[in-house]
């Protein structure tokens, strides 16, 4: 990570109505960044805090598809708000896939999606492969869905498979992909975040202790982002991290209460996506702490 690249950029994108558009427009003033760099630099680019959720989500979907194409993708793998393989009901057949996913990040935006669907025989144990299909190819339909409360500017997508031609990806889909991109995604959404928090911090002359803490906690990610996704050791890397994350919520939002009220306003609404997966990562650390 090119440190002194983030501590002197004073600069920041505004925000673009359309997702894709903005994603190539950020891609394109970085150059060729790492995955951590997209989320570190870029997550000081923008202007919201779900924009830069959304390039940590990036961010992670390229560590877990190193030959994703440079625009806007969305994995998708939730259905009826699950992710068991024993619950999904979309089918893969013949490099065809079938089905629907109920809940896609910016999936109306996404130029690829990556598609988690059933692929076992008739009585066999469940079976997950991984594929790839491009909304507006026969057969693949996104459909927007309302604005939640919860970054509002982030949208969101059901996707509807009818027979559409698909390609696939190597190896298991649950084990060499879903399973993983949780942890993936904890970690570079959390740079992500943290670096947008920074950047607030720099233009608002917060506490220096406070920005100090808060590049000591990047610098934690950028090695926790060096660990294999599967590694319990930097599951518990990653806990200590969270716990980091939250011990300073109470500073942050005492700088953000005395500085321009716009920032504070975007915070108080978005924050609570980082605590969405608690549940999950709580599970993950007792499990990791367990073996460790």
């Amino acid at each position: 990570m090119p440190w002194q690249t983030l501590l002197n950029r004073r600069d920041r994108l505004p925000a673009h109505p359309d997702l894709a558009e903005g994603f190539a427009t950020l891609l394109h003033q970085l150059g060729t960044v790492t995955p951590f760099e997209l989320a570190v630099a870029g997550g000081r680019l923008m202007a919201t805090p779900g924009l830069a959720f959304l390039v940590g989500y990036q961010a992670a979907l390229r560590m877990l598809w190193p030959s994703a194409p440079l625009s806007l993708g969305a994995l998708c793998a939730t259905e009826q708000r699950s992710l068991r393989v024993a619950d999904m009901q979309t089918r893969l057949s013949d490099l065809r896939l079938s089905g629907r996913k109920d809940f896609v990040t910016a999936g109306d935006a996404a130029v690829w999606l990556l598609v988690a669907a059933r692929s076992e025989e008739p009585g066999a144990d469940p079976r997950l492969n991984l594929a790839v299909v491009y909304p507006g190819e026969p057969g693949v339909r996104v459909e927007k869905l309302p604005a939640i409360p919860l970054m509002p500017d982030i949208s969101h997508g059901r996707l509807v498979l009818e027979n559409a031609l698909c390609e696939l990806l190597a190896g298991d889909g649950w084990e060499a992909y879903v399973k993983p991109f949780r942890t993936l995604e904890d970690t570079y959404v959390l740079s992500a975040m943290t670096a947008w928090l920074y950047g607030v911090g720099r233009d608002n002359d917060w506490p220096q202790a406070l920005q100090l803490r808060l590049l000591a906690l990047l610098a934690g990610c950028a090695e926790v982002s060096r660990q294999a996704p599967n590694n319990p050791a930097g599951h518990v890397l990653l806990g200590g991290l969270f716990a980091q994350f939250d011990g300073l919520q109470g500073e942050v939002n005492q700088a953000l209460a005395d500085g321009p009220p716009p920032w504070a306003a975007m915070w108080q609404r978005d924050q609570g996506v980082m605590s969405l997966a608690a549940v999950a990562r709580e599970k993950r650390l007792a499990k990791a702490l367990a073996v460790s």
